[in-house]
């Protein structure tokens, strides 16, 4: 099962434990632990088991979200404002857009917001869905 040791080694990005506090952490550890049944995910001891994968990037998506609501507030921003994918942005004359559509899943909703996320979403789509037959 996951721990917060493994988890940081598995995503070093996060091992700032000031920026990503470890109640944090477990929080999310928890929900996902409650939300990602083992019926799907597979049971921890099991090797072939998906749930650590799962749970890594549930979390590292919930930590990608909370960092932006703290960095938000700390400038007295709206912490609990939705902010979706940036896809232009203007300075004086100078303007940059991108094209998302390729990566972003219609139907993943906030997935969408983190590339954690989005990787979530589809190792999703993938657990539990039983064999292929050709």
């Amino acid at each position: 099962m996951i721990t917060e040791s493994s988890f940081h080694e598995a995503m070093p990005m996060f091992a700032d434990t000031v920026e990503y506090p470890s109640f944090q952490f477990n929080f999310y550890l928890t929900l996902g632990k409650k939300l990602l049944p083992v019926s799907r995910w597979g049971d921890p001891k099991d090797p072939d088991s998906l749930i650590d994968f799962g749970l890594t990037l549930f979390i590292a998506h919930y930590l990608t979200l909370y960092k932006r609501a703290m960095d938000a507030a700390s400038i007295g921003g709206d912490a609990g404002k939705v902010v979706g994918n940036e896809t232009s942005k203007s300075v004086d004359s100078v303007a940059k857009s991108m094209d998302v559509s390729g990566v972003i899943n219609t139907d993943a909703g906030h997935w969408n917001m983190t590339t954690f996320g989005i990787q979530f979403y589809e190792l999703m789509m993938m657990a539990g869905a039983g064999g292929i037959q050709l």
